[in-house]
């Protein structure tokens, strides 16, 4: 079977549902799919963070992450507000406990003030008014930053993009795609999921749940992100149309496949509202949005795109202090961080919850999707080995990585880097939390993806670098994102003489 649409987008993180909602208030009547290979929404990198919104402090004037985090933070609490999403803006402390650190904090002051952003210069006895249990020569005081649930935000985007006219197709893993003039075609196949999770309209199902736009109820995270290829490993992938191999299924679709009028695609989609997209199944779009997050390199290489970089998975390692010591900390706590590194190091962070998070520390993943030592997948393993880039790091930030690697494997290590941060903890006060994976850009000389990077080819356009702040970003990266591709939809409309919708 063979469904057209308008723009196709592969990902139901925040991100890829950002855009949608973005494309359906930009342009209403707008034929919307969301191809997402889990049973529900947010599932790997928007719901596995620590929740914090970032006021976009850290970021160089002019990059795309300050100016989407400026813009970001604001809409994000507004959002939330809007549509009665546990937030609160809390501020957080940036502190200095070593010297060595002062200069870099008071280049973070400077960026601030440029930023526009409302930062207090604090000392010792200062730091101890916000967290009394908190050591540091010097510290700023940031007073935009704030915190949410951004899993509950993502099903508050499905819902709204959902009731404007999208359509979600969970438990669909991309397998294939196609490309000629003016036109893609994205093969699927069942992973388990159910489209539009049993929404008569096409849309998510709602839950009566405490986030009044909350939209389908997250379950345990099961392992597997929006857009995931085969398991083969990446270099050896499928190219459409390479020379000497068969025809995709994607690809015998545009000469296969019957044609899916406009009128009768809610139709068709309600008609299986309750059913993920069964093997064999094929989505013509017009326009491709690739969000596919962890995935989102061999998405591109699946469409016959030269990405330009490899997705290398590092797991952020988090845990949680115990609850009758939460009262260590009032609010969010930052090391200054390193520039030389794109993390932000291990920090204390009070979530809407009431629970304190420490951490995340961050080591590579023996998986896409490897929240633990204890997952390895050989194909993603072997694709990270066989990459120039991942020497390139691992000879680079050699003493950086044996750090994290020994704070991962001795609690009693970890502790003692909190430390330098929260003297009272002790080591039977952390416990641990769930991981999350960064999904982090790296180039082939080893040089770590900074600014987010979004590129377009023919009738696609990739997402190829959003790790945080993304979340916190979301909403001004979704409608430059929805700009871009509707940009591509309007020239494919003026050269064919077709109306969308």
């Amino acid at each position: 079977m063979a469904y057209d649409c308008d723009v196709l987008v592969i990902g139901a993180g925040i991100v890829g549902l950002s855009t949608a909602y973005a494309i359906t208030r930009a342009a209403p009547g707008t034929r919307v799919v969301v191809l997402e290979k889990e049973p529900g929404p947010a599932r790997h990198q928007t719901g596995r963070n620590s929740g914090v919104i970032h006021s976009g402090i850290y970021y160089p004037p002019g990059s795309l992450k300050a100016r989407f985090a400026l813009q970001g933070s604001a809409e994000m609490v507004k959002f939330c507000l809007d549509h009665a999403i546990p937030h609160e803006v809390t501020g957080k402390l940036i502190v200095a406990t070593d010297r060595a650190e002062l200069p870099r904090l008071h280049s973070l002051i400077q960026r601030g003030r440029e930023h526009g952003i409302p930062v207090r210069e604090l000392g010792p006895a200062q730091i101890a008014q916000y967290e009394p249990e908190v050591s540091g020569l010097a510290a700023i005081h940031v007073g935009t930053t704030g915190i949410t649930d951004f899993g509950a935000v993502a099903r508050c985007l499905a819902t709204l993009a959902t009731e404007a006219g999208a359509h979600i197709v969970y438990g669909s893993e991309v397998t294939a795609i196609g490309r000629r003039a003016g036109r893609v075609a994205v093969g699927v196949s069942s992973s388990g999921g159910g489209m539009g999770a049993g929404r008569i309209a096409g849309g998510v199902a709602r839950t009566p749940v405490d986030t009044g736009c909350e939209a389908g109820r997250a379950s345990a995270d099961t392992g597997r992100v929006a857009g995931e290829v085969s398991r083969a490993p990446a270099d050896t992938e499928r190219v459409p149309g390479e020379a000497g191999c068969a025809p995709t299924d994607a690809e015998r679709a545009f000469g296969d496949a019957p044609h899916t009028p406009a009128d009768a695609l809610r139709a068709s989609f309600d008609r299986t509202s309750s059913a993920p997209a069964s093997s064999g199944t094929v989505f013509r779009a017009r326009v491709l949005i690739n969000c596919a997050g962890l995935h989102c390199d061999r998405i591109a290489r699946l469409a016959g795109d030269a990405p330009g970089m490899r997705i290398v998975p590092f797991r952020g390692e988090y845990h949680t202090l115990a609850p009758a010591r939460a009262s260590l900390v009032r609010g969010l706590v930052y090391p200054v961080p390193d520039p030389a590194f794109p993390f932000l190091g291990v920090h204390l962070t009070r979530g809407i919850d009431g629970s304190v998070h420490i951490g995340p520390n961050a080591v590579p993943a023996l998986a896409r999707e490897g929240y633990d030592w204890r997952t390895v997948r050989p194909a993603d393993l072997a694709g990270t080995l066989a990459y120039p880039g991942s020497w390139h790091i691992a000879r680079r930030h050699w003493r950086y990585g044996a750090g994290e690697l020994h704070r991962s494997l001795s609690r009693r290590a970890f502790t003692e880097a909190v430390r330098r941060l929260l003297p009272a903890v002790r080591e039977e006060d952390i416990r641990p939390s769930p991981a999350g994976v960064r999904a982090q850009a790296v180039l082939p000389d080893g040089t770590l993806a900074d600014d987010f990077l979004i590129t377009e080819t023919p009738s696609i356009v990739h997402v190829l670098n959003a790790p945080s702040p993304a979340a916190t970003a979301s909403l001004p990266i979704g409608r430059e994102i929805a700009g871009r591709a509707l940009g591509m939809l309007e020239g494919r409309l003026a050269e064919g003489g077709v109306a969308s919708g």
